[in-house]
């Protein structure tokens, strides 16, 4: 019922994770990033501690593969899973349990992998890979395209309804975190309309919480 990407920014060494589903509030569940770490999707019949438990293993020093490889052995109920991984290295690894949902598959690159499951084809993920490593710009930029690309290229089954895109970089929280929880509309469209508004004040909102007094002003009333 989803299709996402995991990806890191080659230049910055930010990392990314851009997610949709047919299912409400996709973002809240599956997309996990951490500074300096790595991103992780944790999908298809979800279990969103998996998330977390890659970062944490990635941090202690595996790299995507073998903390992939690790979660796998010590998880429950693996086969129902798919997780996807990216690491500081910019190395891939992906899981999709063989009892992932309907058309299932995934496609890895450098710096960038894709996984999905009830799809309408099985050229979505590749397409997502493609999308994002044919694109430029912020890490930001990037996945709104390459999660075109994904739909473009068919996505999921049937319609989708949520979508997020959760962004890390230097500090201990998501410098952008962005989610459409759920919409008749296209939510890929509602996250990448979200985008266009917060990238221009990205900067300012980390700068207000490292140090406010050298952050911008705040443009509300009162503000001198």
């Amino acid at each position: 019922m989803t299709f996402s990407l995991v990806a890191r920014c080659a230049d910055t060494g930010m990392f990314g994770v851009a997610i949709s589903s047919s299912s409400p509030a996709v973002a809240a569940r599956c997309a996990f990033t951490r500074a300096g770490v790595g991103a992780v999707a944790s999908q298809n019949v979800t279990d969103p501690a998996l998330g977390p438990l890659v970062l944490t293993l990635m941090q202690g020093g595996l790299g995507a593969g073998d903390a992939i490889a690790k979660m796998v052995s010590e998880a429950r109920f693996a086969e129902y899973r798919q997780v996807l991984a990216v690491d500081d290295a910019g190395g891939t690894a992906i899981h999709s349990g063989p009892n992932s949902l309907g058309i299932w598959t995934q496609a890895q690159g450098e710096n960038v992998a894709s996984g999905g499951n009830l799809l309408a084809n099985d050229g979505v993920p590749q397409a997502i890979v493609d999308g994002y490593l044919s694109a430029t710009g912020h890490i930001g930029d990037r996945l709104i395209a390459a999660m075109r690309a994904g739909l473009a290229a068919g996505g999921e089954a049937g319609p989708v309804h949520s979508a997020g895109m959760q962004i890390a970089d230097r500090v201990a929280w998501p410098v952008a975190d962005l989610r459409c929880d759920w919409t008749q509309d296209c939510p890929i469209e509602a996250i990448a309309t979200a985008w266009d508004i917060y990238k221009p004040q990205l900067e300012a909102y980390v700068q207000r919480a490292l140090d406010p007094r050298a952050a911008p002003s705040y443009g509300v009333p009162g503000d001198d």
